[in-house]
């Protein structure tokens, strides 16, 4: 009867019952200084037009469900070096000034400066520590939906795949992600293309200043460049096109030319270089004979297009190895 009258109560305060679940539906991020900055409905997919910070909460059950908050940006800087805030995060005892480890480390016996009269001090703070490892935002790159944390993500915007590349044609202001700029230098500047595989020889005839080789099993492109190397050889050399090198896959590749075997018969000789493979986000601007290393083709490697002794193709043989994923 006690229990049948306690549920009677809660039947009878409806609008108790509607704030309780209101209050279990709502999250609230408390920042550093004590004020809300916003209240937010829990969500289970992230979401957001604008990009804000995704924050994990724990729900019932250990699930694990995500929040859209806006937040101010300044809540994540140290406002000693003004650098975006990284674990540890430290919290002074008294006043409640924030710190990175960094420049906690310069502050004599971790002695809070902010304090007038000099009393705290810095220790480590876990709750900022989970706070600031787990608000992410989206990388701003086209074509990237990655979340990275916050204190991350300058570093992740130039190793990105999708780092923008940017075409030096005269005239042209094109700025786009790596597939995208090839498919504008083909379509747009003519620029020859042909497929490659991975780790298998292919024959590639370069009569002109550039082409573009395409990876069949992902899509990535490669500029081929040749140049004047004096006035009896060529230069050829090759781009990864992408942002940034430090971006993985990483790349080798192999190209020669074999001489033309005299009617005498004989082994035939050959010029050959094996590189690794510099990226470019301005491929366009890549000079062959300016390259740490490139392939030195002499005249008489080289053969007449269609009989035309007057111009004159590279015989390339390439190779592209992907060594490290």
């Amino acid at each position: 009867m006690q229990g049948a009258g306690a549920e009677g109560g809660n039947r009878g305060s409806p609008s108790t019952m509607e704030k309780a679940d209101e209050s279990a539906n709502k999250a609230r991020l408390e920042l550093p200084n004590g004020h809300v900055k916003q209240e937010v409905g829990v969500h289970h997919a992230v979401g957001g037009d604008d990009g804000g910070a995704i924050v994990p909460a724990e729900a019932g059950h250990g699930s694990r469900v995500e929040l859209a908050v806006k937040i101010d940006m300044s809540v994540l800087h140290c406002p000693l070096c003004t650098l975006p805030f990284k674990p540890p995060v430290f919290q002074c005892n008294k006043g409640g000034h924030l710190a990175c480890g960094g420049c906690v480390a310069l502050l004599p016996g971790g002695q809070c400066r902010a304090c007038e009269d000099g009393g705290g001090f810095f220790s480590p703070c876990p709750a900022l520590d989970a706070i600031v490892s787990s608000t992410k935002i989206v990388c701003p790159n086209a074509g990237c939906q990655t979340y990275v944390p916050y204190h991350e993500a300058a570093d992740h915007r130039s190793a990105c795949p999708h780092a923008p590349c940017h075409c030096t044609e005269p005239g042209c202001g094109f700025v786009g992600a790596p597939q995208a700029l090839a498919g504008h230098l083909v379509d747009l500047h003519s620029v020859p293309v042909r497929t490659v595989q991975y780790g298998r020889v292919s024959q590639v005839p370069v009569s002109g200043p550039r082409q573009l080789l395409v990876a069949e099993e992902d899509g990535r492109s490669f500029l081929l460049t040749v140049g004047a190397l004096g006035a009896a050889a060529a230069a050829v050399s090759v781009v990864c096109v992408r942002a940034s090198a430090s971006t993985q896959p990483r790349f080798s590749c192999k190209m020669w030319v074999n001489l033309v075997q005299p009617a005498s018969g004989g082994r035939a000789d050959m010029v050959l270089v094996d590189i690794q493979m510099r990226s470019s986000a301005t491929p366009g601007a890549v000079v062959a004979v300016d390259e740490p290393t490139f392939l030195a083709v002499p005249r008489m490697y080289m053969v007449p297009v269609d009989g035309d002794a007057a111009s004159m193709e590279v015989p390339l043989n390439i190779r592209v190895d992907k060594i490290s994923r």
